[in-house]
């Protein structure tokens, strides 16, 4: 099985998290964000990456720190669990509708970690979510996780959609691009021989 545990403990935020790869998308996720819980239960579900969040941080600040925080915790935990990347697909996109939100995701388990975010969402926040968080996320989570990470909202008029979609699409080009390759299962999906 392809799993990871990480810990990560800073002045700021307290965060465990536990993933394995080959799973069903089951999720135990508790930041004390709301809003970011549910992004976090998408990102699960629909990668099939059983997925447990743990965090424990200072939102009597703001979201900030739990945000970004968790985004280098999953992305590191993502680094370890893929290992030395032998048999995956390596690449990954997604074309995901939400009522009025279309979003684009492409990505590539390359190590070389690049995030393109088109995603213009059209209020400051969602509920009390600051809608900034959703790349601040993304941007940790592509950096820390060695992906090249491009997402683009192509359609939407409502701030929930628009980034449901986006966590949706990126969750789904994941579960393409870590599926094992049956025709090459024994080999690194690169020219190199390595990434």
């Amino acid at each position: 099985m392809r799993q990871a545990k990480i810990t990560r403990k800073t002045a700021e935020t307290d965060i465990s998290v536990e993933i394995t790869l080959d799973g069903t998308g089951a999720y135990e996720n508790a930041t004390g964000v709301g809003f970011f819980d549910h992004m976090l239960d998408q990102l699960a579900r629909h990668s099939l990456i059983d997925m447990t969040v743990r965090c424990d941080g200072d939102l009597h600040i703001d979201d900030h720190h739990t945000v970004e925080d968790v985004g280098i915790a999953l992305g590191q935990a993502l680094t370890e669990a893929v290992g030395d990347k032998k048999g995956i697909r390596r690449y990954g996109a997604c074309l995901l509708p939400m009522d009025d939100a279309l979003v684009r995701a492409a990505l590539d388990l390359s190590g070389r970690p690049y995030l393109v975010w088109n995603v213009e969402l059209p209020t400051p926040k969602i509920g009390t979510f600051d809608c900034e968080l959703v790349r601040e996320f993304f941007q940790a989570f592509s950096t820390h996780g060695g992906l090249t990470l491009h997402v683009d909202r192509l359609h939407g008029i409502n701030s929930h959609h628009i980034a449901e979609a986006a966590f949706k699409a990126v969750a789904r080009s994941l579960r393409d691009a870590l599926e094992v390759d049956p025709r090459k299962a024994d080999a690194i999906p690169s020219t190199k021989g390595m990434l």
